[in-house]
């Protein structure tokens, strides 16, 4: 039986590299999806403004179905059920550039984008009253107001929960290895096949996520902190 060994994998080249690449992956994964998420998230809390009852009932169903279904089966149906709906061609061109991962970022980016809108609007709703009517008196415009006086504010208001939604998307990256994905978790998996060291591969992929988590929260909880005001005692 093999004895407790970190370094069997660490100092390994080959397996510390597959590390090192599904690592890259995986940040790569959460980054643009994470981008994706938060730039439409503020497309549809703009919408969900709007004075219309359709536009509202149509992202109130956008997220409803994006909070109910679980992640993994979302990025099930855009790799194996719309990728297939498209063109045999650019079917091909996806196949030969890494399309799982386009699925993984596009999959995981929509889902995260409903949390993030219902985040936002949160925090709008938070926004004392009366800063839209002091902005507009000001000499703001409509879309003045929103770009330098309420959004920044609804934004403030929302950051703890969109820094726990974005812990979460970073944590979901690891689904995308259900879609070929070759990300953190797949590489342990691969590493873990290869040494016969289950233990020690799923420890080293435990500390990494744990890391990287509280690295997140640590930036949240800096971003959170009350404006120093000067002059002030």
């Amino acid at each position: 039986m093999k004895g407790f060994d970190l370094l069997a994998i660490l100092t390994h080249p080959q397996f510390s590299q597959m590390l090192v690449s599904g690592l890259k992956m995986t940040l790569i994964i959460a980054f643009c999806s994470w981008t994706l998420a938060m730039s439409l998230g503020f497309v549809l809390l703009i919408i969900r403004m709007l004075p219309f009852k359709v536009t509202d009932q149509l992202v109130a169903g956008y997220v409803s179905y994006h909070r109910n279904v679980p992640t993994l089966v979302q990025l099930m149906l855009w790799y194996f059920g719309i990728a297939n709906l498209l063109p045999g061609s650019l079917q091909e061109w996806l196949g030969d550039h890494q399309g799982e991962t386009l699925f993984a970022i596009i999959g995981l980016g929509l889902c995260q984008a409903a949390y993030f809108s219902e985040d936002l609007r949160s925090g709008f709703r938070a926004i004392a009253p009366g800063q839209e009517e002091a902005a507009r008196a000001l000499g703001h415009s409509y879309l003045g107001a929103m770009m330098y006086v309420l959004m920044p504010q609804a934004v403030r208001n929302a950051l703890p929960a969109l820094i726990n939604h974005t812990v979460s998307l970073f944590k979901n990256s690891s689904l995308a290895m259900a879609i070929g994905v070759a990300e953190l978790t797949h590489a342990i998996k691969e590493i873990e096949n290869l040494s016969f060291r289950v233990f020690e591969a799923y420890l080293i992929a435990t500390v990494i996520y744990l890391s990287c988590s509280l690295l997140l929260m640590a930036i949240g909880a800096w971003l959170s902190r009350p404006p120093r005001i000067e002059g002030a005692a």
